[in-house]
């Protein structure tokens, strides 16, 4: 049987709507960081209907994931006990970058602005290298269930899929980071999977 990944990305945090690096240091969910949750919830239900009990529910230990995947939980009718924290999927630790705000950084530096991976230029960043060795490592790792919904981050999701995927360089780094869609992986191949918010 091969295994199926749902790859959700936590809601809009506080320091998301602010423009700032998040990686390891966290913020609360914004309002809408909420409604983005439970929309993914409920578009996750349209996909698995009553089979929410047959998935496990992994996610990045950091509150922003971690509050999301309870939301999402909540739209599944799935106790929050479920939720196995997972710390191979936690977000890019940005060194001396966390918490700056992305315009002054860009401004700082503006060859920032014409580089994909722009990110692991922060001092003392985690390396990509690093990065990738806990997401193949944990791809690989035989006792993960074939049935997964995943909470994780914007940077570390988007770098697991390309790995996922067998994406090279370009295509790795073109991909998006929604709030207000997630990702279904199977069989190597990504499928986008779009979320209503309530209006």
């Amino acid at each position: 049987m091969s295994r199926t990944i749902y790859l959700l990305r936590h809601g809009q945090t506080e320091l998301n709507a602010e423009r700032r690096m998040q990686g390891h240091c966290d913020s609360p969910l914004t309002e809408l960081g909420q409604a983005q949750a439970r929309a993914m919830g409920a578009a996750l239900r349209r996909q698995l209907g009553d089979d929410a009990r047959d998935w496990h529910m992994i996610a990045s230990p950091l509150g922003r994931a971690m509050q999301t995947a309870r939301l999402v939980c909540e739209e599944l009718a799935l106790p929050a006990e479920v939720i196995q924290a997972e710390p191979r999927l936690i977000e890019v630790a940005f060194g001396e970058w966390e918490a700056a705000p992305v315009e002054q950084l860009h401004a700082e530096i503006p060859v920032l602005a014409t580089q994909p991976n722009w990110h692991f230029n922060a001092p003392n960043c985690e390396p990509y290298e690093a990065v990738l060795a806990r997401i193949e490592h944990w791809l690989a790792d035989p006792q993960l269930p074939h049935q997964l919904i995943v909470v994780a981050h914007g940077l570390l999701g988007k770098i697991l899929r390309g790995v996922y995927a067998g994406l090279d360089f370009d295509a790795l780094w073109a991909q998006d980071m929604p709030q207000e869609a997630f990702y279904k992986l199977h069989n190597r191949e990504l499928l986008r999977i779009e979320c209503t918010l309530p209006v």
